[in-house]
């Protein structure tokens, strides 16, 4: 690969959940654009293969298999990664699950373990990242979010309650560190057909296939968004063409948040 107009030449970007979906082609994506990206997974073999993929391209990638609801896990993973690589210039927490139901349709271990992941899982690898950052008094953090953190949407509690909650956490961050010269942004994206999203029409919907027809009419795209689109909008969060974006939600969304079909 070469570095000519690579927009995160000689960054070094760790990717949370990058073994399949958004994770695995942003993963993809940076190391095209230069980056030197730490692939993270629970599934060791899916977090393998997307590194192996990278190389196997021309790119440079290492694997750190890691439970980003764990402590000990994350921290284990921040200092390999800084020992590895000197320094974490993009921090992309991605990682994170489904959760279906009503509220009175939650069990309560099944909404702790969504808030585990898609909180948690935010604020750990953070945690044990920043401080390295902060010494170097530069860095990028992308925050996953969703557009549900800003609409209604049915069955969709546990799931909507942990994006909100990112999306404020991301503003609380970006205030805490941009003395430090840290931005975090966060993505917000609508319905992206991905494995993620696929589980959930399984677990939600009689005809899956019937649901996807339903949600591509309530997007004035009147198509499902695509990884590559969210993978590109974090590649600009990750470079410097957005170093005046701090603490803002972006939208990849097919018009779902601010559009209405008449």
């Amino acid at each position: 690969m070469s570095a000519t107009g690579q927009r995160l030449h000689n960054k070094t970007a760790l990717i949370t959940g990058a073994g399949s979906g958004i994770g695995k082609c942003s993963a993809l994506t940076f190391a095209l654009q230069g980056a030197t990206v730490i692939v993270n997974d629970l599934d060791a073999g899916k977090g393998k293969e997307t590194a192996e993929e990278i190389r196997a391209a021309g790119g440079v990638a290492s694997f750190i298999q890691a439970d980003v609801t764990d402590p000990a896990s994350v921290e284990a993973m921040a200092r390999q990664a800084l020992e590895r690589h000197g320094r974490i210039d993009v921090l992309f927490n991605n990682a994170g699950i489904s959760g279906v139901g009503a509220l009175h349709e939650v069990e309560p271990d099944v909404w702790d373990r969504v808030m585990r992941v898609n909180i948690r899982g935010v604020y750990l690898p953070s945690k044990y990242v920043l401080p390295s950052m902060m010494e170097r008094k530069s860095g990028v953090i992308i925050n996953m979010s969703s557009c549900v953190a800003e609409i209604g949407l049915a069955k969709r509690a546990s799931y909507s309650a942990t994006k909100g909650a990112v999306l404020a956490l991301t503003k609380s961050m970006q205030v805490d560190y941009a003395p430090y010269g840290i931005r975090v942004n966060a993505l917000l994206p609508g319905t992206i057909l991905t494995p993620f999203v696929e589980n959930y029409l399984k677990q939600s919907y009689e005809d899956p296939e019937a649901a996807v027809e339903s949600i591509k009419k309530r997007q004035l795209s009147g198509e499902l968004g695509r990884p590559e689109d969210v993978a590109q909008a974090a590649l600009f969060l990750a470079s410097d063409e957005s170093k005046f974006m701090m603490g803002s939600p972006l939208y990849i969304d097919g018009g779902v948040v601010f559009g209405k079909n008449a």
